[in-house]
């Protein structure tokens, strides 16, 4: 059985990074400007930007601070909002987020979204389930309640577990392309306040059915497996056909005057080769084409 991860308080990482951009660190240019271009956000679209650290930095010539590994309770996205908000012209910054933000939020907010890719939720079973397939309507069915016993979708006589995390409840697509509002889950279930915590408990209950997005990184001792939906895989190309149902749109967000960097950055991230290598890795659909 795989351990529970090490979590973050995002809340209170959140407010100490509000509180660093109040002075200029050790290091900082001459002209009393930052060299760090800053971004927070939610973990599964700090994997891109991870992933892409280095050709990142490459591209505009300056050091890149990532936040973001194992984000809880929406706060990842809600970090990200503040952030971007608060960035200026010597300190430079971006959020980033996993979940679509509505336009009144990004009005009241002041913000502007930068898409960078649509990622599959993964419906995710214990890999000793021998259920591989379900259909984009016992998916839902299971969810709201309705289906309560393997058996009646082809698996063993084992009640189902529903594991759920009802992040970002305000904001449209993400889990809500399962179900449109919390209301309409089952109420008896397991409510994961990290992807972390969501993983580990499919690993804890044979019978247990949950959702993670397709670049949560796995470990060698996870015991789970991705169920297909509707003879389908969560693919980039069965997203791009609009054959998988689940998914949730990654972005990055700025306040409506970033920096020239931090523009040059995002860009990078949205058209550059570096990106579209990740995107194949983790099966993400690119909604920006490359530069060539």
């Amino acid at each position: 059985m795989s351990s529970p991860r090490h979590q973050v308080d995002w809340g209170v990482l959140a407010t100490l990074l509000m509180s660093c951009l109040a002075f200029t660190p050790a290091g900082a240019d001459e002209d009393g400007t930052d060299d760090v271009l800053l971004g927070i956000g939610a973990h599964f679209a700090w994997i891109v930007f991870d992933a892409i650290e280095a050709d990142l930095e490459a591209k505009t010539g300056r050091k890149i601070s990532l936040y973001g590994k194992n984000s809880m309770l929406g706060a990842g996205c809600n970090a990200a909002i503040k952030l971007a908000k608060q960035a200026t012209e010597n300190r430079e910054a971006f959020g980033f987020v996993c979940c679509p933000l509505s336009e009144k939020e990004v009005l009241r907010e002041g913000l502007i979204v930068h898409p960078l890719a649509l990622e599959p939720i993964l419906i995710l079973v214990r890999e000793d389930n021998p259920v591989d397939n379900l259909s984009s309507a016992q998916v839902r069915a299971i969810f709201r309640g309705e289906i309560s016993n393997w058996q009646d979708v082809g698996g063993t006589d084992k009640p189902i577990v529903l594991v759920t995390r009802l992040h970002c409840k305000n904001r449209p697509g993400h889990w809500k392309t399962i179900l449109p509002s919390p209301k309409d889950f089952r109420k008896t279930r397991l409510n994961a306040n990290s992807a972390a915590t969501m993983i580990q408990r499919i690993n804890d209950f044979s019978g247990a059915i949950g959702h993670t997005g397709s670049t949560w990184v796995f470990a060698p001792d996870d015991r789970v497996k991705a169920l297909s939906i509707d003879g389908l895989k969560p693919t980039a190309a069965n997203l791009a056909s609009g054959a998988y149902p689940f998914f949730r749109q990654l972005s990055a967000i700025t306040n409506r005057t970033p920096s020239a960097d931090i523009l040059k950055l995002i860009r990078e991230t949205q058209h550059g080769p570096a990106f579209r290598r990740v995107a194949r890795q983790y099966e993400l659909l690119p909604l920006r084409p490359q530069t060539q």
